[in-house]
Parts: structure tokens; sequence; C-alpha cells
């Protein structure tokens, strides 16, 4: 157990004793590519800790995504149309100014670049068993010193394989998964088209499965590094007619099939794959080639065309990814971590030849000889060597001033005597897009930002002017000068943190919800009483300049009033971990719970009883299309209709009060109305939220002492009453609070 009881002089010396690893990111704002100094992650449950000794560079994704960058507003937008449509369809909805903050905001974000990483595990996760340190590991980890990677992404390098060789296994694997969907026999006729890296293991692994392989391309020394192997490899570059030639190599028959590993913008691959194909015949596409499809071709040969999805089933799963929940192998034979160990045994038993296909090998320090020019690079494969040595930390001092002078210094103290440091715990979506702008507007200091993999934190540190990025929560938790931890990390997290800055002796923050379960909530509760420390949730929309208007307007009667909130919550796909009960909590606890507050907020009572419905005759498949009726003590009454099942570009938010023969219309923070009211008829501006001043009366209030924004007694009310939403719906009961 943490306490508050670290001198800081003694917290210095922490400070000063730990040391820095190193990674290389990307700006798509820019296109700048740059070896960042970082804090070192930390190893999670189910994780890997890995010390990388080689990373190779994927150069056709990475060269799309460097030029991506470097390109400028319009042509991103041009080559993003999808987005284009989201962002008008925001602007609709929450104005400009909001949208293109959010736009620019979005990308200046830092893109960690590589996916090809083989090193030492130096550190296991909880649950993780067959893994050891000292154990040599090939892993789709980043390009960075120390990577942390879930163990169904990791898979042990044979002896007989040296690192160069397995930094190959991930891109490998992509190649692998492309020839398991074309499914070839002994004997048949592929064609591979584009002999970059994957093309040319495509290539290689083919002819290891006993098929004649054609393959295309317009770099002759691709195409004579696939002669090498047996491939009948042509260069289109001269002018021949790859379909004539795939003809001609089939006496007229045509391929058995066609796989697809190149990357163009028109529509002329998948025309000429269809054309070079047998009747029945199979096409996959690993690449990224133009999809507007002629019916007829495929229609007259009975043509299969699949998309192959990276390295192999599991991919984007996060059961499979996050959680390590293995597909059973008598159902999914092969699996992406089946796939790496697949393309390792082909290496270590010599089937598959990698080492002929290393352009060029540089040191960490001098990556940028790869990426400098990798848009005109004609490198097959770039391999990246890391220290053998290399020093890490858990903390990155990120001030322009030094740490111990900026850090260090005395911040203006909150009640209690507690000094007025706060730190952030979480880099996500929220931090940057909505807290860190709210606090830039405050007065508070912020000393510390704490994120899993220490890349996005060390970004908004830099930007935000933060003193230190880290990935330990402990070194927050013992810094004597922070009196006040905000906590945006997912939901599943927020009790336990809370606990322990409680136990720390850290007033609290939390970004709602504040906890999952009722059990959880007790233990808050009784945590809070014993240490007397605030403990606020983010329920932002009551600090809404419209709602602080609409609450003046409605005055202090004691008459009940009904209020009505639409929200038009948008879809989220069942796998998003938000919906997931024991991660997100689902969107009624992780999000309704705002419109749950504004009913207590309005009606100036606690919520006594609660019944609500799901869509459908499954509650358990709908719980994000759920009306929810709260009953107050007062006698006051409300209804959150919390839907996915509507239209974008409407309205988001959509409140209505109806009060002694008056009614108010909120509309999504933007707009308030009044029917009724002496004096009042509508007031609109810029869509605002509420956060700015949630956090001024916050911070105002831990200085000043007095009454907290939020009674605690309010956030364990409406905390209670999302639960009983749940339960309601899930039982078909009405439940008393």
């Amino acid at each position: 157990m943490l306490k508050n009881s670290v001198n800081k002089a003694e917290y210095s010396r922490q400070i000063e004793s730990q040391l820095s690893m190193k990674q290389i990111i990307q700006s798509f704002k820019t296109g700048e590519t740059i070896l960042e100094e970082v804090p070192r992650p930390l190893v999670r449950k189910g994780h890997v800790l890995i010390k990388t000794h080689r990373s190779l560079v994927s150069l056709g994704t990475e060269r799309m995504l460097v030029e991506f960058g470097r390109s400028n507003l319009i042509e991103k937008a041009r080559q993003q149309p999808d987005k284009v449509r989201q962002v008008m369809d925001k602007v609709k909805t929450d104005g400009l100014m909001p949208t293109l903050e959010a736009v620019f905001t979005r990308l200046g974000e830092p893109l960690p670049l590589g996916y090809c990483n083989a090193g030492e595990v130096i550190e296991v996760g909880e649950g993780v068993t067959d893994f050891k340190p000292g154990d040599r590991v090939a892993s789709n980890g980043p390009h960075a010193e120390i990577v942390c990677v879930p163990r169904n992404l990791v898979a042990r390098i044979p002896d007989a394989v040296s690192y160069d060789e397995a930094a190959f296994t991930v891109i490998g694997s992509i190649g692998l998964q492309g020839i398991r969907l074309a499914n070839p026999t002994l004997g048949e006729t592929i064609v591979v088209s584009g002999l970059g890296l994957i093309g040319l293991i495509t290539c290689e692994l083919l002819l290891a499965n006993g098929c004649t392989v054609i393959g295309f391309d317009f770099d002759e020394n691709k195409l004579q590094l696939a002669r090498e192997k047996g491939v009948l490899a042509y260069n289109l570059a001269e002018g021949g007619d790859p379909v004539k030639i795939a003809m001609g190599h089939t006496d007229g028959i045509g391929v058995d099939a066609v796989i697809i590993t190149a990357s163009a913008k028109g529509n002329e691959l998948i025309a000429q794959s269809a054309q070079m194909s047998r009747k029945r015949g199979r096409i996959v596409l690993v690449g990224v080639i133009g999809l507007d499809i002629n019916r007829a071709d495929f229609y007259e040969k009975e043509l299969t065309f699949q998309v192959s999805c990276s390295y192999g089933p599991g991919r984007y799963d996060d059961e499979y990814e996050k959680r390590g929940v293995d597909y059973p192998l008598p159902f999914v034979r092969w699996t992406e971590n089946r796939n790496f160990r697949t393309v390792l045994d082909a290496i270590a038993k010599g089937r598959l030849d990698v080492k002929r296909l290393v352009t060029e090998a540089v040191e960490l320090a001098d990556f940028q000889k790869i990426y400098q020019n990798i848009g005109e690079s004609r490198s097959i494969a770039s391999i990246i060597r890391y220290p053998d040595n290399p020093d890490f930390k858990t903390s990155v001092e990120v001030s322009s001033d030094s740490f111990r002078k900026a850090g260090l210094s005395n911040p203006s103290p909150f009640g209690g005597g507690r000094e007025g440091a706060v730190a952030i715990i979480g880099a996500g979506n929220f931090t940057k897009m909505t807290l860190l702008p709210a606090l830039g507007k405050t007065k508070v200091q912020v000393r510390h930002i704490v994120s899993a993999s220490g890349v996005s934190g060390t970004h908004l540190a830099r930007k935000h002017g933060i003193a230190q990025s880290t990935t330990r929560y402990e070194d927050v938790l013992s810094d004597p000068a922070v009196g006040a931890v905000i906590i945006t990390t997912q939901h599943n997290l927020h009790a336990a943190q809370t606990q322990q800055a409680l136990r720390a002796g850290k007033h609290v923050f939390v970004e709602k919800p504040l906890v999952l379960t009722e059990a959880e909530l007790a233990e808050i509760v009784d945590e809070q009483a014993k240490t007397q420390l605030s403990v606020m949730v983010g329920f932002n929309r009551r600090f809404a300049p419209l709602s602080q208007k609409a609450k003046r307007l409605l005055g202090n009667t004691a008459e009940p009033i009904n209020i009505i909130a639409a929200v038009n919550a948008g879809f989220i796909p069942s796998n998003h971990w938000t919906q997931n009960p024991a991660v997100g909590g689902g969107r009624i606890i992780g999000e309704a719970c705002h419109f749950i507050d504004l009913v207590q907020f309005f009606a100036g009572s606690p919520i006594v009883e609660v019944a609500a419905s799901a869509l459908g005759i499954h509650p358990a498949q709908n719980a994000d299309n759920v009306s929810i009726l709260l009953k107050c003590a007062n006698g006051s009454q409300g209804v959150v209709n919390y839907f996915a099942n509507g239209h974008k570009s409407y309205a988001k938010e959509r409140l209505e009060v109806y009060s002694q023969g008056r009614v108010l219309v909120l509309d999504n923070f933007r707009k308030l109305e009044g029917y009724g009211f002496k004096g009042f008829s509508s007031v609109s501006g810029r869509q605002d939220k509420g956060h700015q001043a949630q956090f001024e009366q916050y911070f105002a209030f831990l200085r000043n002492g007095g009454q907290p924004p939020i009674p605690f007694a309010e956030i364990v009310n409406t905390t209670r009453a999302a639960f009983a939403a749940v339960e309601s719906f899930m039982r078909n009961q009405v439940v008393h609070l």
C-alpha cells in the first residue's frame, strides 16, 4: 500500500536513477519520422515484455504511411473520402470549430511504426506460463527497444534461426495466410502479382508446396530474386501481356489461383486476374488495389474472390489478441500464432530462405538511412539492429525546464495542506481531445501523465508542457507534490486505480463510470469515508452553460418535473471494448450514466426507482437500445432513451424539461429554447458540454474547500441507478434503490 509520505529529496533521487528507451514514430500531420525517447512499457496481464534485437521495416506498408503523412491536407482528404464524409456529418451535428479541432488533434497523433520484431523475453505478465525470461521470440512489436506484446502474438524462435531471419516471421505470415486462402494443391499453377517482400516470400512458400509459380513485377532486381528460386518471373515493364503469358503456361486453360500482393490504385489488376484464371479459379487479395469488379469476368467463370486479413484468424479479434483466448486447433487449424510458428519452422528447415532478401541492415541510431528516402527506395528488406546493452526507464523528463526545477517546484496547495500538482492517468482519446485542452485554460500544474505504451503520453506531455511522461502509476502515487489524480483509463481499471489513489492520500477525479460493479462501489464508498478525500466523477453535462441556464430558469420549485433525454448514441460493434461488460461495463453504465445524472440534477432529488426496457425480445443483444424510466424521491420523473439505431447526421443529444406549464428544450448543448418563460425564448452558441466549467469548479473546490461540485452522495446515486437500469431490462422488473 502506497502512502503519501515520500519526501521531495527522496523522490528526486528516484527520478534521477531512471534511464530511457527509444522508439521510431511518425506524425500523420507532417510525415516526419523520428527516434523518440519514451518511457519503457511495463508488462501487462497476458503479455510478454521483450528486449528487441532486430526489427524488419515493411517497406510497402511503412512507405504508404510515411507518404500519407507527408501529403498535404487536400491530398489526405482525397485518399480517405470515407473520413471526409464522417467529418462533414460531425460538422452538421457538433459545429465547424469543434470538428476542426478534433481533426487537427487526430492528425497530430504519433504513430508507432513497425510490426516485425525479434528479441529476448525479459518479463512475462500474469497468466503467461509458456514463456520465460531469456527466451528468444518473434512478435508483431513495433520498432522500439522494449515492446510489450500479447501472448498470442509471440512465437518462440527455433535455435537454428537467427534474429535477422526471425524478423521476417510476421511479414512471412501475411504471405502464408494468402496462400492458405488460395488453398493450393500439388501441381497447381499459381500467379503471384507483385514481387515485393511479401510476394517473394509467397512465391517461395508456394514452390515448397509443389506448385508452379508465375510472377509479375516491374522491378528487374526483384524478378531476378524470384527466378533464382524457380519462379517463372516476367517483367511487365517490357510490355508483355500477363494474361497471354499465364494462358501460355497453362495451354489456354488458365491458372488455378492468383494471389495479388501488389499495391496499385487502378482496377486493372483485378480484371487481369479474372481473365487469366481458369473456370472456378480462386483470386486472393493480400495487397491494396482498386476493386471495381467486372461482374461478367467473375460470373462466366464462377470465380471466387477473397481478401486476406493480415496474419490469419485471430487478427483484430480482441478476445484472441488482447485477452489471449485461443481458437481450438481442431476447429481453426491455422491461427495467426500458428502461422508465425509455421514460418519460423520453414526458415529453420531451409524451406524459406530470407537471408537473401536483406538489402540493408542499419543500427537503430541510423534509422533515417532507411526512412529519409523511403518513397524512392528499391530495397527488398531493411533490418534495424538494436544496441546490445541499452538503458531503459519508466519515466521521461519532457518539460523544457529540468524535471528537478519544474517538477519539484511548489504548486498552489489543495485543501488539507496537500500540494496542488495534478497527474493524469491515461492518454487516450478523452485525454487528448477533451481533458488537456480544458486543463490548459486552468491554472493547475499537470506534473505527470501515465500511459500504457509511453508513446501517446510522451507526445501529449511535449504538446502540453507536462513535466514527466511515465508508464508507472506508482511513480505518481509516491510523488508528494501530486495532490490529485485524474483517471481516464479503460473503465475496468477505474475502481482499483481510484482506491490506490485514495490510499496514497490523493484526491481523485475519475472519468465516468466510477466503477462497474456494486462490490467495487461499496469498496470506494468505504475508502472515501475512511480518507475523507474527494472523489469526483466526470458528469460534465450538468456544468454545461446551457444546462446551468436551464436550471436557473426552472428555479427552486418544490413541484415535481418531467424530463426526457433522447440520446442518438450511434452504433458501436459488439466486439468493441466498451460493449464488454467486464471491460467497458456496457454503454448504459459507461455512457448513459451522463443522462441519468442530468435527471437527478434537474430534479434536484435522488433517484429511488428504475424501470428499463431494451429493444427486441433478447435484452442482452440490445443493451445499447434502452428506454429508462427514473423516479425521484420528490416525485419527479425522467425518461432516458438511449438508442444506437439512429442516423449519425441527426443531433446526438436532446433534452426536454416540462415544469409548471413551461417547457425547455436543450438541443445538443448548442441551443436552449424556452416555452412559457417570461423574458426568455432561446439562446444558442458553440457546442459546450461543460468540461471547462467542470474542471474550473473542481480545482477551485480543491484549493478553497467547501462543498464539492457534485456531492459524493449524488455520484453514488447515479452509479446505482445505472446498475439498476441494466438489472431492470435484463430481469424485466422494476428496481428500487
